[in-house]
């Protein structure tokens, strides 16, 4: 089974071919990213900041033919990886109440121009139903869709928001 990142990248070669150059997808729209800081009233404790350390570390240990674009961190541990199934069917698998921190950065030698790791008010109502309290995006390398309605969301279920 081939990957979407396989597929972009046939394209842009398929483009590049043409003569069309391909940008960033954010270079018209920056407001689509976030920069550094927490976006929400709640806050992430010491206990949850260096969880969150220790999964950015990892991510940064994979290699580049990994999947893994974002994962779940607990306690200082990683309780879950995403796999070639995406974001949402990680979340999936969590128990109710699973009280971790979904970390969502982008892949290593992830075409950014037109792949960039996304999320929106969905992503947030399946972190509350599966009881996660936090989440954290790279900043200016994540599309980050409906951004005030998902702010107030994650503001009226107690889920942080942080950009890193």
């Amino acid at each position: 089974k081939i990957g979407d990142a396989a597929i972009i990248k046939a394209i842009i070669k398929i483009l590049k071919n043409e003569k069309i150059e391909v940008i960033s997808s954010i270079y018209f729209n920056p407001e689509l990213t976030g920069k550094k800081g927490i976006y929400t009233k709640i806050k992430p404790s010491r206990t949850d900041i260096r969880s969150i350390n220790r999964g950015i570390k990892y991510l940064a240990k994979t290699n580049s033919y990994d999947h893994i674009q974002a994962l779940i961190v607990k306690d200082n541990n990683i309780i879950m990886k995403e796999d070639i199934r995406g974001t949402k069917k990680m979340i999936s698998k969590l128990k109710n109440n699973s009280d971790g921190i979904l970390i969502k950065f982008p892949k290593k030698k992830q075409d950014l121009r037109m792949d960039l790791p996304t999320i929106g008010i969905q992503t947030i109502k399946d972190c509350k139903k599966y009881g996660l309290k936090g989440i954290v995006l790279k900043s200016k390398k994540n599309i980050f869709l409906d951004k005030s309605k998902s702010i107030e969301f994650a503001d009226k279920n107690k889920i942080f928001i942080l950009i890193k």
